[in-house]
């Protein structure tokens, strides 16, 4: 029997290249990898799937409408799984254009290049198919210190990352309802996990940790935010592959509330343990307080209850365990981080522009 396929976008990514590792380790689909490469995408993480018969690698643009029509008709895919996006608030504030170039017109050119092709599929494969659009719970905007977004909240994003994303995932709604794509939106909480490019907070304090550079804290690090380890996530996002309706929202969250100063102590906890011996111990010493962000959201909470009840999700890792697996990844990948950095991006402050 041959193996599903399924396009996926941005998949030498953080979340996509997790998500490709861990269904072509399973066997069951042929997964046809578009990514652009960005300093983001990095392709040490699919190394131990180059040579995978399932996976096909293409170097190249969601918003490459004849290069994703190309890929669409000579793969034939029954989802498009859409992870493609610059993610970084900081990159963001210095440079929004490129995520209005990525996030939104990319998207459009996607799900131009998928209407046409689900058009023409004969059935059942067009009442089979699926458009999964990955975004993040930023689009919501801020909360008080009570609450939890749910799928309903009104939109406010606060930054031009979070910006974009809402606008494609308006997008996407709007090509369900007025073509009757088979759109899926899923809205994430705060990844962690193997693999993370070292601009986000976690793999950035470990890796400064590790050699004794500074820890640098936002303000006074009481931004909370709501954290969802990488591979959690991953089954989220098959079980709304597999179950989800048509063109439904799903919220994914870890039920692991924390501000950034808690993810740094307990981070550097962890790191003391294992590293009983380094000359920088106790790693917490390093914690310096900078400038905050400018219109740094103050809370991110997920109400991940829909998910829950209707597709029988629910995280495996606590926040523990699965900052333990975590730092242990980044200890034991040395290699991996060192050629990550080896590019323009050097663990310094980003989104300073004003």
């Amino acid at each position: 029997m041959n193996p599903t396929t399924w396009l996926v976008t941005g998949g030498a990514g953080f979340i996509g290249g997790n998500f490709v590792l861990r269904q072509l380790s399973r066997g069951e689909t042929r997964i046809v990898n578009l990514d652009a490469l960005t300093y983001a995408g990095n392709l040490d993480t699919l190394a131990p799937v180059m040579d995978d018969p399932n996976h096909v690698f293409v170097q190249g643009s969601i918003a490459d409408r004849t290069l994703v029509r190309r890929l669409l008709d000579e793969y034939r895919p029954a989802a498009i799984v859409n992870f493609a996006a610059e993610s970084h608030v900081d990159r963001s504030i210095d440079s929004p254009g490129d995520f209005i170039q990525t996030n939104v017109v990319g998207t459009f050119e996607l799900l131009e290049a998928a209407r046409r092709y689900w058009r023409e599929l004969p059935e059942p494969d067009r009442r089979n198919f699926r458009f999964l659009h990955v975004s993040t719970d930023e689009v919501y905007g801020s909360l008080g210190p009570t609450g939890k977004f749910g799928e309903t909240t009104p939109y406010r994003p606060n930054s031009p990352y979070s910006a974009s994303k809402a606008g494609s995932d308006h997008l996407a709604r709007a090509y369900h309802h007025t073509y009757g794509l088979p759109t899926l939106t899923t809205n994430c909480s705060n990844n962690y996990g193997p693999y993370q490019f070292p601009e986000k907070l976690i793999p950035l304090m470990i890796l400064n940790a590790v050699e004794g550079k500074p820890l640098p804290v936002y303000g006074k690090g009481s931004n909370v935010r709501d954290w969802l380890y990488v591979a959690d996530h991953c089954r989220a996002i098959e079980r709304v592959l597999a179950s989800g309706t048509p063109g439904e929202v799903y919220n994914i969250g870890g039920n692991n509330e924390k501000t950034n100063l808690e993810v740094v102590r307990t981070l550097c906890r962890h790191l003391d343990e294992l590293l009983p011996n380094a000359p920088h111990r106790p790693h917490e010493q390093l914690i310096t307080f900078v400038a905050d962000r400018p219109g740094h959201d103050q809370r991110y909470a997920i109400d991940a209850g829909k998910i829950q009840r209707e597709l029988e999700w629910t995280p495996e890792e606590t926040f523990e365990t699965g900052l333990a697996k975590t730092i242990r990844w980044y200890l034991d990948n040395q290699a991996w981080c060192r050629r990550v950095t080896d590019g323009s991006y050097r663990r310094e402050r980003l989104g300073v522009t004003l």
